[in-house]
């Protein structure tokens, strides 16, 4: 028999982040549903300029990420607002963007996917639909710092099925 899951005394907000092509939408949406928590996908928090910008191949620096970062806080910080907590999509791949998604208030909590760079490769050739181009991995790999240990959060391999990888997440982040 499955229970409904306990909401947090305070809301929670997961950011599933990593580089494009580790399963971010995918971990995330099985998060949410296994949580009961509200659910956004990062990139559809893109203005329309960054996704033009990454459907030509120009991978976006600091400036363009700014504006999407704050888009993704403040809809966070709604979502707080309302006692709702979160699992939302986002690279998040310096500190310094995990710092801005840390400015809502509630306890903020990293999902760090993290795959085999031919792995993860193999993954975006192999979707379809998606405005992120296989060559910018490289950037996305050459930016990424990885989550640091003071950071609240936990790093998940991805080398297994996505429902395995949700619960690797749930159980390290203790809500399991």
């Amino acid at each position: 028999m499955t229970t409904a899951p306990v909401p947090p005394a305070s809301p929670v907000h997961l950011v599933v982040m990593g580089v494009s092509g580790t399963g971010k939408t995918t971990v995330g949406r099985l998060l949410a549903d296994r949580l009961g928590w509200a659910f956004a996908e990062g990139d559809a928090f893109h203005p329309p300029a960054n996704v033009a910008r990454m459907q030509a191949g120009t991978p976006l620096d600091d400036a363009a990420r700014l504006p999407w970062l704050r888009a993704i806080r403040d809809w966070t910080a709604e979502q707080d607002a309302a006692g709702t907590s979160t699992v939302v999509t986002c690279s998040a791949l310096r500190t310094t963007y995990r710092d801005v998604l840390r400015e809502a208030p509630g306890r903020t909590r990293f999902v760090h996917l993290v795959g085999d760079a031919s792995l993860v490769g193999t993954r975006m050739q192999q979707r379809a639909g998606h405005f992120m181009p296989p060559s910018l991995l490289p950037s996305q790999l050459a930016t990424l710092e990885p989550l640091g240990v003071a950071e609240d959060g936990v790093v998940v391999p991805v080398d297994g099925p996505p429902a395995q990888v949700a619960e690797t997440a749930l159980s390290a982040l203790g809500l399991g």
